[in-house]
């Protein structure tokens, strides 16, 4: 054995060094004592194969405390500096053979255990697919496939803003949130009033308890849901009819950097489609990416959310489609909008980079952009205009 030959080489030279100079005893006297110490580790290593789970991290520990303290001797002698260097040498080599030892038993022991765990992963996943399905009642069978035409249906003049129907109602009403900060609902008996140019003295107030930050508002069975003004990320539901705040939530992660940066005005974006209410920001923690929330409207809870791939760089807006997230993108000069990043969340390994889905060609950008799942099309607000835009869809493959 090569370690019982260096130790019967080394005994020798450990002995001739006692006749050395006086303050070189204590060095050898340790290094006496190191040698004898390791050999007996040496030793039991010999029998790993019966405890090495046991001895791994004893024979760890010394190996610091021998290189700690060999680091304090005097290694400027010629002689000790071999003996030391010697030492170190079978230090590393036992270091290596332990480390595969360590390896090896480790994963003959929790291989098994990684199987059992693979699988539970396994149907733990199948099962919440499974639970996210019926929770969105996953009967939407269509995806956008293109933007086929814009109408420009009046132009108030303010930059930010966001208008839209309820779809949740069977109403025509219009209603109209003017600017990133206010407190007051303008609502509209059709589009037709809407349209006409006294159309504010026509229009009915609603002023709100609480203001609203930002443009991503939405209006859904009645009730207006928005990000409260001055708030990190608290939603308020706000009952039209009765003028009243129905109930309030905290969306967590949400409110500390913009969702689109294009729209710094927006910090939440709430979004309607075919599974009812959601909302939309970025995060940090995230890369700036955009996450999903799913919100229960009634319970005013979260239902699940998703991280996506979705940068928000470059975006200025984004809604929700048949349970898939459409982001638009532009310049920071302003210029043709694109949906550039699409995510369907019971597809979550199917997200779509560069889908080729253009706008209508208009120079511009957009403060907001909210999809009506009951007419099947984009209300926009673009540089002070409100916008429809048609939208061509296909069946899901």
């Amino acid at each position: 054995m090569v370690a019982l030959q260096v130790h019967f080489l080394l005994i020798p030279s450990l002995v001739s060094m006692l006749g050395a100079a006086q303050y070189l005893m204590q060095d050898a006297a340790l290094l006496s004592y190191i040698d004898q110490r390791f050999l007996s580790l040496e030793k039991r290593l010999e029998k790993c194969n019966r405890d090495v789970l046991e001895f791994v991290d004893e024979f760890r520990e010394f190996s610091k405390m021998v290189l700690s303290r060999l680091a304090g001797l005097s290694s400027g002698k010629a002689e000790l500096k071999r003996d030391m260097d010697t030492l170190l040498t079978r230090i590393e080599h036992a270091q290596r053979d332990i480390d595969y030892f360590g390896s090896v038993t480790d994963s003959n022991a929790c291989v098994e255990v990684h199987e059992e765990l693979l699988k539970q992963q396994l149907l733990e996943e199948a099962e919440e697919k499974k639970r996210l399905k019926l929770m969105l009642n996953a009967s939407c069978d269509h995806m956008l496939a293109g933007i086929r035409s814009l109408k420009v249906v009046k132009k108030t003049g303010g930059k930010h803003g966001s208008w839209m129907k309820d779809p949740g109602k069977k109403h025509a009403k219009i209603y109209l949130l003017s600017g990133s900060v206010n407190n007051v609902i303008l609502e509209f008996a059709n589009i037709m009033t809407f349209m006409e140019n006294n159309q504010t003295l026509k229009a009915r107030r609603v002023p709100l308890p609480l203001p609203w930050e930002g443009t991503g508002q939405v209006i859904y069975q009645g009730f207006l849901f928005y990000h409260r003004y001055g708030s990190l990320n608290e939603i308020i539901k706000f009952n039209i009819q009765r003028r009243n705040v129905a109930d309030q939530m905290l969306l967590p992660g949400a409110g500390r950097i913009p969702a689109y940066q294009l729209s710094p005005q927006i910090k939440i974006d709430l979004a309607v489609d075919e599974q009812g209410l959601w909302a939309l920001h970025a995060e940090p923690e995230t890369g700036g990416n955009i996450v999903i929330t799913k919100i229960n409207s009634a319970a005013m809870a979260v239902e699940h959310s998703w991280d996506t791939p979705c940068s928000s760089k470059d975006a200025e807006a984004a809604f929700m489609a048949c349970n898939t997230l459409h982001v638009v993108y532009n310049s920071p000069s302003g210029g043709s909008s694109r949906i550039q990043c699409v995510y369907d969340v019971l597809d979550a390994l199917n997200a779509y980079m560069n889908p080729g889905l253009h706008f209508p060609k208009r120079q511009g950008s957009h403060s907001t952009v909210h999809y009506n799942p009951k007419e099947k099309q984009l209300f926009a607000w673009g540089d002070g205009s409100q916008i429809i835009y048609k939208l061509h869809t296909e069946q899901k493959v």
